[in-house]
């Protein structure tokens, strides 16, 4: 395996002539990812010069990261990314209790007043489930961006013009320590506040309103959900897959919140995605190789304007030789594990989902 992320390292593989332009179909997802910015004026350039170098010229090693636009970083990055997954084992994840949970949701999205779906912030297009627009109709929806505590001022800012411009309305979150909390059971409230007025009319009595919380595995609606009511009434717990069943929860005499499992797409078939999910321990660990999402975490990193090789060697000690994840991963193996690459790629992973290499996030908007 080490020997083909080694290979598919080389950016852009469609300027290499191995691969022409037209055989190359990137993903949806990772295509409507890809941002056109004209200026990287807002992002902190760190790390070392070499950005990477096209197979048969292109681009020299010398290049420096200020001589790459954000907007051909993002497209190369995506592109790039298509192309890692082809040389990996296919990413799938959906224990049977997630087929159960579907069918009741689909059941209880009848029952609801508006749905508040979770999203991580971090990957807010990886972490859409395709079907969410069909299941919800014409229900008011607000959008939570959850874990805005682990991406940077610009990403958010990013993420928060998009949404305005399509009228969303978003709220970001951060589900541990209660921030957008109270502006979440606000709002929830506002948009449903029709409902009683309907009922009046009919003659019935007023009720509180009902909010279903939707959204894949370990986005964080549980802890939500116990920020919202200050008390712990939903077991959470920093891994996918701990809520199981539906669960209604009274929040004062205005509104019920309805508690639901992750819901994931029965099969994943955008692996830039799933490779997303995975870094981010939105998924099951199962469902992956861990020394093989870390290798490519390592490429990512490498050419995050925001992060770069130097961050990488602040923390490890080990330089990034040709850009290669998974060189890397042996090489913090045998420095700090006794060759173990499992615990090494497992390190590398829990930095990055504890903010060791700074806070960013792995998606920006489409333009």
């Amino acid at each position: 395996m080490a020997v083909a992320l080694c290979r598919v390292w080389m950016p852009n593989p469609t300027l290499s002539g191995n691969v022409l332009p037209s055989q190359i179909k990137p993903s949806s997802t990772a295509l409507a990812a890809t941002p056109h910015l004209a200026s990287s004026s807002t992002i902190q350039i760190v790390g070392g010069k070499s950005h990477g170098q096209y197979v048969n010229g292109g681009v020299s090693s010398n290049r420096t990261f200020e001589d790459i636009s954000e907007e051909s970083y993002w497209t190369n990055l995506d592109a790039d990314l298509y192309h890692w997954t082809k040389t990996l084992r296919p990413i799938q994840w959906y224990p049977g209790h997630i087929a159960k949970t579907e069918k009741e949701l689909k059941e209880q999205l009848k029952l609801m007043d508006v749905v508040i779906e979770v999203r991580d912030a971090r990957i807010p297009l990886s972490t859409s489930h395709p079907q969410m627009e069909s299941w919800l109709g014409n229900r008011k929806r607000i959008l939570v961006l959850n874990r805005e505590d682990m991406i940077s001022t610009e990403d958010r800012n990013a993420w928060a013009t998009y949404y305005a411009m399509q009228g969303i309305k978003v709220v970001f979150s951060n589900g541990q320590l209660g921030m957008g909390s109270m502006k979440l059971s606000r709002l929830a409230k506002a948009l449903a506040s029709g409902v009683n007025v309907k009922r009046r009319a009919k003659g019935l009595l007023p009720r509180p309103v009902r909010a279903g919380i939707v959204g894949y595995p370990n986005v964080g609606k549980s802890s939500l959900i116990n920020r919202l009511l200050k008390r712990r009434m939903c077991p959470a717990a920093p891994r996918p897959g701990v809520t199981r069943q539906l669960k209604w929860v009274q929040f004062g005499k205005d509104l019920e919140l309805l508690d639901s499992p992750g819901i994931i797409p029965m099969r994943i078939s955008d692996q830039s995605a799933a490779i997303k999910l995975a870094i981010c321990d939105d998924i099951g660990e199962r469902s992956y190789d861990v020394a093989d999402i870390a290798a490519i975490l390592v490429q990512m990193l490498t050419r995050l304007p925001a992060v770069g090789p130097k961050a990488l060697y602040n923390r490890y000690k080990i330089d990034t030789d040709g850009l290669c994840g998974n060189i890397f991963v042996q090489k913090l193996a045998l420095q700090l594990f006794n060759g173990d690459t499992h615990q090494a790629a497992f390190r590398i992973l829990t930095d990055f989902r504890k903010g060791k290499f700074g806070w960013i996030a792995l998606e920006r908007p489409p333009r």
